[in-house]
């Protein structure tokens, strides 16, 4: 019988292991923290967004885009959705966005934990590997606790994002001392820190926005959603999806700034004749009492500061320049952006193991036979909804496999 190591007890390592073990191999997780799956209970707000029916390839980034794709095309959102059922997670669809139906993160958690039990999968936490040895026939795994013989090794030791659940970085260590090269590694699906001294005066501020993101003035990226203003800066779904690329920016030292658009819905036209004709309607109001109704008074007072117009003048009186003088700050407000929070906020990480190292097919390594990656360990990170769940599935399904020599065989 084939011996089988995974390092790392999440969704990939343990998703790995299933299918290893249902392929006949005799596998063994190792675990660095005294549990498997701590990140699992905090994914989708504790409710765990497992995957997600909208699936394209925009759905993944990664510096070989073609590799995200090709895994998932070979284990999809269906494959993913019955392989979950199979477990014991029925699930349910919230506009295609997929959650077990007890709605509890926990339960996915547990259904793995009874799955690898089930499958004869042993578990050892509290177990870091601090190096992988290959020799002849296989790999010696040297632990803090002892040394172990497998013929085959699945690396899905996770990245560097939310440390605290066991993902510190130290299966890229190990990678490395086996001549596997990194795409830099900085935080993704994370909060912005922006350089003006104004967020403190909205923080709290919730607002439905469009966030585009300039690097040296050029768009990189951009979403529309709820967006949240902190004391440090911008943070919502919106600004999680376009942080990757103002992270990777800035490590590079290029110029960052965000462009925010609080009446996403109205062309530029358009909202300034919708201004217009509310003034019509009411030409007495001052501009403080304009904005009473239409949008959160924070944001308002913020507004008539960076005009410069007095907040008792009446909007009658304002004149065509400053008209539109608000109304680009309400459509086109610039912020410029000097940090996105640290590992430790960051809910992924963008840059990896570089996956031109890596056989798409099997997960194995092209430098070491008998060594395979899975999850986030890879240069894969997907955007929010899902995704990098999914991936870090359909990743685990072909490493297990292929580490147990069974690519192709069902369970």
């Amino acid at each position: 019988m084939k011996r089988i190591a995974v390092i790392g007890g999440g969704v990939a390592g343990m998703t790995a292991a299933i299918f290893a073990a249902g392929s006949g191999a005799e596998v063994t997780i190792l675990e660095q923290k005294d549990r498997v799956g701590k990140k699992i209970l905090s994914t989708g707000n504790g409710r765990c967004n497992f995957t997600n029916l909208y699936q394209t390839p925009d759905c993944y980034r990664s510096d070989n885009p073609e590799f995200p794709w090709s895994v998932m095309k070979q284990f999809d959102v269906h494959q993913i959705i019955a392989f979950f059922l199979e477990m014991g997670i029925y699930s349910k669809s919230r506009n295609g966005y997929f959650y077990p139906h007890s709605d509890q993160a926990s339960s996915v958690l547990d259904a793995y934990r009874m799955e690898c039990r089930r499958l004869g999968v042993k578990i050892l936490t509290d177990t870091k590997c601090l190096e992988i040895l290959p020799n002849a026939k296989g790999f010696y795994l040297k632990t803090e606790q002892e040394i172990l013989r497998t013929d085959a090794v699945i690396l899905a030791a996770g990245s560097k994002a939310a440390p605290v659940t066991g993902s510190d970085g130290s299966g890229y260590t190990l990678a490395k001392k086996l001549g596997h090269h990194l795409i830099p590694v900085l935080p993704a699906l994370v909060q912005l820190k922006c350089k003006e001294t104004f967020y403190k005066t909205v923080s709290g501020v919730r607002v439905q926005a469009k966030v585009s993101l300039y690097v040296n003035d050029r768009l990189a990226a951009e979403d529309t959603g709820e967006v949240q203003l902190t004391n440090y800066g911008i943070s919502g779904i919106p600004v999680f999806q376009v942080s990757r690329y103002a992270a990777r920016a800035l490590y590079e030292k290029k110029q960052v700034k965000a462009v925010l658009n609080f009446m996403p819905d109205f062309e530029p036209e358009e909202f300034l004749t919708f201004l217009k004709r509310r003034i019509e309607s009411r030409p007495e109001k001052t501009l403080s009492e304009f904005f009473v109704g239409l949008f959160h008074k924070k944001l308002a007072e913020l507004w008539i500061r960076e005009s410069r117009i007095k907040p008792e003048r009446k909007t009658g009186s304002l004149s065509e320049n400053e008209l539109h003088r608000l109304a680009g700050l309400i459509q086109c407000f610039e912020t410029e952006v000097e940090a996105t929070n640290t590992f430790e906020q960051a809910q992924v990480c963008c840059g990896g193991i570089d996956t031109r190292e890596v056989d798409v097919r099997t997960m194995e390594s092209i430098y070491v036979q008998g060594l395979y990656f899975a999850g986030e360990i890879l240069d894969v990170d997907g955007i929010c909804g899902g995704y990098n769940i999914s991936f870090a599935v359909a990743s685990g399904v072909l490493a297990g496999k292929g580490a147990a020599g069974c690519l192709g065989s069902t369970r």
